[in-house]
């Protein structure tokens, strides 16, 4: 008899165990959605995370840079805030030298061959603050 109920906690044990990593597997932890002004609201995640990157490595700075801290979450960013200036600076910088490789490079037009483009590192290269000597073209 203690056979039986053995056997039959056993059963019971291991159903719940293989729903439970099913449940696991699947339930997908919810993402908070990013605050996009100016990167395409449908970029993928892998594609957004290159052009942080990109960021990081133009301007020499870490992601705290630009966003702020969790209110709720110690050690973690709040990626969607706009309570630190040097995210608004950055949004108007990628406003820039989207319209500079618009006007002078034809950048974006489907031409090919297009290689030269304004980035953050043209003028930053590397420092948090582009270097005073740069003249960008002047409107006329």
């Amino acid at each position: 008899m203690l056979k039986v109920h053995k056997r039959k906690f056993l059963t019971i044990l291991s159903i719940s165990v293989i729903l439970f990593i099913g449940v696991a597997a699947t339930t997908q932890e919810k993402k908070p959605k990013p605050n996009l002004k100016v990167l395409p609201k449908d970029i993928d995640h892998e594609e957004l995370i290159k052009i942080m990157k990109g960021f990081n490595v133009s301007l020499g700075v870490k992601c705290n840079f630009c966003h702020a801290p969790s209110k709720t979450e110690q050690r973690k960013l709040d990626f969607a805030s706009d309570e630190k200036e040097t995210k608004l600076v950055a949004r108007n910088m990628m406003k820039m030298t989207a319209k500079i490789n618009k006007k002078y490079f034809n950048f974006n037009k489907g031409e090919e061959g297009v290689s030269l483009a304004v980035t953050c590192k043209t003028c930053h290269n590397g420092k948090e603050h582009p270097d005073s000597k740069i003249v960008l073209p002047v409107e006329e």
